[in-house]
């Protein structure tokens, strides 16, 4: 079994809630209500805004310059791709830009904890540790993309947001950084795979908690 199977293994009842939670489910059978989704487009222009910049890192820490190469690309495609989708989604949710680049008027609790995960990981850790940690957001977006393909929630919104996920140059995206992370772990020792591990599940868990955020409008306690 690759290593990137056995991750995906351990973390699959994290995965199988996030199938389930009723944001994703609800964008799929488009009864999720609209606040909620303009909430997650918020939060997410924020988030997407940091995971470029994780990204890039993770270039500046590769051993070959094929490696650097594509991770660069990939800190672009944020922007290209999903950063444009969600700029679509502004002007259809009538949401502006701040003077950072995104679109949260505040970045939320699980919003900050998470991309201050992933930038902690990127700062201290390999290249494997950074696909580890970037990971799960490409994967999981990809298997809920395939299993809602098909679905029609009558929704324009909901409906882009699915096929996005559901296409294939986003499987292929996601396929490269699977096959980065079996790479990686090839050349890791024990001690570093485990990390590897720990900090995968920790992202795993981070993605269930943005639905949740989104679901809830989480917002400070104080």
């Amino acid at each position: 079994m690759k290593f990137s199977e056995q991750l995906r293994k351990k973390a699959d009842s994290i995965w199988n809630a996030s199938f389930e939670h009723p944001f994703v489910r609800g964008v799929a059978d488009g009864s999720l209500p609209i606040e909620c989704f303009t909430y997650y487009v918020q939060q997410d222009s924020f988030y997407l805004s940091r995971f470029a910049q994780v990204q890039a890192i993770g270039a500046a820490k590769a051993l070959d310059f094929h490696t650097t190469s594509q991770m660069a690309f990939h800190a672009k495609s944020t922007f290209d791709a999903e950063h444009m989708l969600h700029e679509g989604f502004a002007k259809d949710l009538g949401l502006e830009k701040n003077s950072e680049g995104h679109m949260a008027e505040e970045p939320a609790p699980t919003a900050v904890a998470y991309t201050n995960h992933l930038f902690s990981v990127a700062y201290k850790g390999s290249l494997g540790e950074v696909i580890a940690a970037i990971l799960p957001c490409y994967w999981l977006y990809w298997e809920i993309g395939e299993k809602y393909k098909g679905s029609t929630p009558e929704h324009p919104v909901y409906q882009k947001w699915i096929d996005t996920y559901g296409d294939e140059w986003f499987a292929t995206l996601v396929k490269e950084q699977i096959n980065r992370l079996d790479d990686c772990a090839k050349k890791a020792s024990a001690e570093e795979k485990q990390r590897m591990e720990s900090i995968f599940i920790t992202s795993s868990r981070y993605e269930y908690m943005f639905w949740e955020m989104s679901y809830t409008l989480e917002k400070w306690p104080v």
